[in-house]
């Protein structure tokens, strides 16, 4: 009886301790990813004004009464530039109907939308010819397309990037399609943008989706041959490679040895915290509070490792 008493004991610490962790990795998708999220558009916001000096876009980057002075000018085209090196920032992007500001990243891969809303390799960037597309996390990472569904058609979407500041009208109902859907990042013969976010909230099952048409623009005379700090040749940029493999579920980087890395570290914790509390036990308080912290640091880590691994969502 001590023996099956013994066993139930482990076995309900052990659940415990699996709930507890479950919990903590909750949280970390909801609050943790939104810390980083929030420190790597810090980064980004300071590089794309750095890079904005002397060319317009700084002024309009940095004044609010370039953000409440919208461009009522014609729709001008932006000039063709090389494309942004991956990762860096490509532009700010607004959205007053539902409190949007972000510093949009190129790429849109599992790395680049942890950073912020990540422009589709290979589709044009705001203000050029053709469908500029951005993807965004809804949930987690500063969740800014969590509000995607309330805009309305007529609905002003501003891109403010070196080249100018670009305004959107938001042309059609937000809808849903398939991840395997990609006519909607397809190139258009005219000047339009498609926004992408998981559907619905917490699930990547479907995507939801919002397309505008440019309808007002004012390019930046010193910047409008400028090309993006850090830009590849335009003969040398990739095509999506989420359109290549016909989804819009993202591009994930592989983890697999930093997941069994943290994971193998956290075991030698619990072993060795197990072990210090059998041999010292009237300092065991001590030893379980050392062993706590020392866990929840590699927890972060951990669990930083193992979400790329899980089903691509935005």
């Amino acid at each position: 009886m001590s023996r099956f008493r013994r066993i139930a004991d482990i076995v309900g610490r052990v659940l415990i301790g699996a709930g507890v962790v479950l919990l903590l990795f909750t949280a970390y998708q909801v609050w943790g990813t939104s810390i980083e999220e929030g420190h790597a558009q810090a980064a980004l916001r300071t590089q794309l004004r750095q890079q904005s000096v002397g060319t317009g876009a700084d002024q309009a980057l940095a004044t609010a009464s370039a953000r409440d002075a919208l461009p009522t000018g014609p729709p001008d085209t932006a000039p063709s530039t090389p494309e942004p090196a991956e990762g860096s920032p490509v532009g700010e992007v607004r959205i007053p109907a539902i409190g949007l500001d972000q510093i949009v990243v190129e790429g849109s891969g599992e790395a680049d939308l942890r950073k912020g809303p990540g422009h589709y390799v290979g589709t044009p960037l705001p203000g050029q010819n053709g469908n500029v597309a951005i993807a965004g996390h809804r949930t987690t990472y500063g969740h800014p397309f969590y509000s995607l569904d309330a805009l309305k058609i007529g609905d002003p979407i501003v891109l403010t990037t070196l080249q100018g500041v670009f305004v959107y009208d938001v042309a059609k109902a937000p809808f849903v399609v398939s991840p395997t859907d990609t006519t909607v990042v397809k190139s258009a013969f005219f000047n339009m943008i498609t926004l992408t976010t998981c559907n619905p909230r917490f699930s990547a099952s479907t995507r939801l989706i919002v397309q505008g048409v440019l309808v007002h623009s004012r390019l930046f005379s010193a910047a409008s041959s400028l090309p993006p700090s850090g830009s590849v040749p335009v003969s040398a940029a990739r095509p999506s490679p989420n359109v290549l493999n016909g989804s819009l579920a993202g591009d994930s980087s592989i983890q697999v040895a930093n997941t069994v890395g943290w994971g193998a570290a956290l075991l030698v914790v619990g072993i060795l915290v197990f072990v210090a509390v059998q041999r010292f036990r009237f300092n065991r308080w001590l030893v379980y509070g050392g062993g706590v912290v020392v866990a929840l640091v590699l927890l972060w880590f951990f669990f930083g490792a193992i979400s790329p691994l899980l089903p691509a969502s935005f």
